[in-house]
C-alpha cells in the first residue's frame, strides 16, 4: 500500500454503514465523491472505502447515518497497490452537511457511469436518466437497462 496522506472530502454515503471486523467497535461505509463541476463529464465518481474506530463516530454511523447523507469527512487516505480497488480512508472526524430526505425504503437510485437508474417497488418499469438530468427512457425490466442505455448512446431504439 502507498504512503498515507491526510484528506478532507465531501461525499455521499452509498449504503447503510456496517459494523467493522476489528474488535473494539468499528464501522465501515463507502463514500461516493463526485468530480467537481469543472471536470470532464465522463470523469467517474471516486469511491472511498471508509472505516473508523472512534467510538463516537462508530455510534453515529451505526445509529444515525443513512444512505444519501452528504458528509464532510477527514482522516488519512491510502491508495491500495491494486489501482482498481477503492481508496482506503480512515476517518477521524465527520460532519453531516445535508441529511437525506427520510428513508426511501421502496426506492433505490443506482449509478451506471453517467446514468442514474430508479428502482421503485411501486413501478414495473425502470426510469433511466443521465446524472445531468437528460431523460433516457424507461426500461421494461432491470434486464433491459443496458439495451436502453446502449440505444440512447447510439441514437436509436432499444432492441
Amino acid at each position: 500500500m502507498n504512503p498515507q496522506t491526510h484528506l478532507a472530502v465531501d461525499g455521499y454515503v452509498d449504503a447503510i454503514p456496517a459494523p467493522g471486523d476489528a474488535s473494539g467497535g468499528t464501522a465501515v461505509f463507502d463514500l461516493i465523491v463526485s468530480p467537481g463541476n469543472d471536470a470532464d463529464p465522463d470523469t467517474p465518481d471516486l469511491v472511498f472505502a471508509c472505516t473508523t474506530a472512534d467510538p463516537a463516530l462508530t455510534n453515529a454511523l451505526l445509529t444515525e447515518i443513512q444512505p444519501g447523507d452528504l458528509l464532510h469527512v477527514s482522516g488519512t487516505v491510502a491508495q491500495p497497490d491494486d489501482r482498481d480497488a477503492p481508496r482506503q480512508l480512515t476517518v477521524n472526524a465527520l460532519e453531516v452537511l445535508d441529511a437525506a430526505p427520510g428513508p426511501l425504503l421502496h426506492m433505490v437510485l443506482e449509478r451506471y457511469g453517467i446514468y442514474v437508474v430508479v428502482f421503485d417497488a411501486d413501478r414495473e418499469q425502470v426510469p433511466v436518466f443521465t446524472a445531468f438530468g437528460t431523460w433516457v427512457g424507461e426500461a421494461a425490466s432491470p434486464d433491459e437497462i443496458g439495451a436502453l442505455i446502449g440505444a440512447f448512446e447510439n441514437g436509436g431504439e432499444p432492441r
